[in-house]
């Protein structure tokens, strides 16, 4: 089988990449060896934002090109992502208040075209920001970006692809390529041989190790390794507002509201040597307590949370001293042209600039194949996208035309799968009618959609990725699920 372009990587960067290059008319195959998102991009704070901080380091183009993007990923994926309030506490042992102002300034005018409330004053906004704080005489200030379902973001991208006519091969390691002239020939975990015309290395933390053991070159760009770890505690304020707390060591830390129960607090900045490290570690989770307790009211130990998660960032190396001071931005580099098939490896890059680094790539593998097609996704809808209306009014809509949901069930349906959702629930009367009740919400035909459509083949995917159910469900309840789908892929497999 002959592809013009294979992808290695299921992740955001391959994911996005895969949807470009098949609504330009490529025959895309995309590899993944686990889940998709199953590892770093699953493992964010879960931001679209322009990243304040970097302003510090003089990453400006980074931060305009990211506030850019904020805006086109918020009318693009309105479901799955939306504004937040941040409230900036000021700490005046860390940074002078005239900074943070001076900042959060230039952060609301950099980016051009705004849609969200700009940055005004704590004393001057909801009194119920300041609620939390011990002391109630902090003053700061309160700013704007935006919040994604980063695993979604990820599926829906993968979605998309395959609506135009992409294949998403997962559970499918990248075993080895070799280059013959304009073709890569490569070798996969199913046995099958395919040819390419293009080759994407979008393997995250593994990519040079992608390119230099299994495709035998290597790259003049290299990646720093560093551990993000979050934790997910009671709700340790009121209201759907986040807070961005200074730390001493001039680091920031996330406080998030986090499915409508909790608050999730991240992140750390580890640096790390293997891939595969990332699990939180005591130290990070007591860290993570720390920086919290020395804002709010509400104090927390280790004992109180209630679940942690960590991934391991691939960093470009710029030759920054220090894992918070190295860039987010990504590089692109090709090996290959002359009439050699090319391969394109990605270092770096985040979330929010997904999409810009994917149209950047496939811009630039088609000056090298030949492969001439427009740029498209920057007005493009993601899946379930095309609400017709402001969020609250589409699930007032739902809310009328599926009244035998509760309100939170409506509510997160519309939140995971937008207008899909109807193409789930479709003409269903009843909770009788979707079949299995897993417990927390999870019905037989939700569940149905995950399997076919989305790539959900383990428990784990549904409860971690697709849902977040994980949070919700009792072990007797997970244990159903993972019964169930158990058999069903013996049938499958039968």
């Amino acid at each position: 089988m002959t592809y013009d372009l294979l992808i290695v990587g299921g992740g955001i960067n391959g994911a996005a990449i895969a949807r470009d290059a098949a609504g330009r008319g490529w025959k895309t195959l995309l590899v993944e060896r686990d889940d998709l998102a199953s590892h770093t991009s699953s493992s964010s704070s879960k931001l679209i934002h322009g990243g304040v901080r970097y302003l510090e380091f003089y990453e400006f183009g980074l931060v305009r090109k990211a506030l850019k993007e904020r805006e086109v990923m918020l009318a693009s994926a309105p479901h799955i992502i939306w504004p937040m309030r941040f409230v900036f506490p000021h700490n005046h042992q860390v940074r002078p208040f005239w900074m943070i102002r001076a900042g959060l300034f230039l952060y609301d005018m950099i980016g051009g075209r705004r849609t969200l409330q700009g940055t005004r004053a704590l004393a001057k906004a909801d009194p119920r920001y300041a609620a939390p704080f011990a002391d109630p005489a902090t003053k700061g200030l309160v700013y704007s970006d935006c919040w994604v379902d980063d695993a979604r973001l990820v599926v829906l991208n993968a979605v998309d692809a395959a609506d135009r006519g992409a294949e998403i091969a997962t559970r499918t390691a990248f075993v080895s390529a070799e280059r013959s002239g304009a073709v890569w020939k490569a070798a996969l975990s199913d046995g099958r041989t395919v040819e390419a015309r293009a080759m994407v290395n979008a393997a995250g933390p593994w990519v040079s190790k992608l390119l230099n053991e299994k495709v035998g070159l290597s790259g003049k760009a290299d990646v720093r390794l560093v551990r993000g770890s979050h934790i997910v505690v009671p709700p340790l304020y009121d209201g759907d507002q986040a807070y961005i707390l200074q730390q001493p060591d001039r680091r920031i830390v996330f406080a998030l509201p986090y499915l409508d129960r909790f608050t999730l607090i991240g992140t750390t900045d580890v640096a790390v040597d293997d891939p595969g490290d990332a699990d939180a570690s005591d130290d990070e989770i007591d860290y993570l307590c720390r920086a919290v307790n020395a804002y709010f009211s509400k104090q927390i130990s280790p004992a109180d949370i209630v679940a942690s998660y960590a991934g391991v960032r691939s960093l470009y190396d710029d030759g920054a001293k220090q894992s918070k001071e190295v860039t987010r931005d990504y590089v692109l580099e090709i090996d290959g042209g002359d009439g050699d098939a090319p391969i394109l490896s990605v270092f770096g890059g985040k979330i929010t600039t997904a999409r810009a680094l994917a149209e950047d790539a496939i811009d630039r593998l088609s000056r090298q194949t030949g492969l001439q097609a427009p740029a498209w996704t920057r007005d493009a809808k993601f899946p379930g996208g095309d609400l017709g209306t402001e969020f609250d009014d589409f699930l007032g809509q739902m809310a009328a035309r599926y009244p035998f949901l509760d309100a939170d069930l409506t509510k997160r349906l519309a939140r995971a799968y937008g207008r899909l959702m109807t193409e789930i629930l479709g003409d269903a009367r009843s909770m009788d009618d979707l079949g299995m009740d897993f417990g927390a919400g999870l019905t037989e035909r939700e569940l149905r959609y995950l399997i076919d459509r989305e790539w959900a083949r383990t428990p784990e995917d549904v409860l971690w990725r697709r849902t977040k159910l994980g949070l919700s469900m009792s072990p007797d309840e997970q244990a159903r699920l993972a019964s169930y789908m158990a058999d069903d892929r013996e049938r499958v497999n039968a």
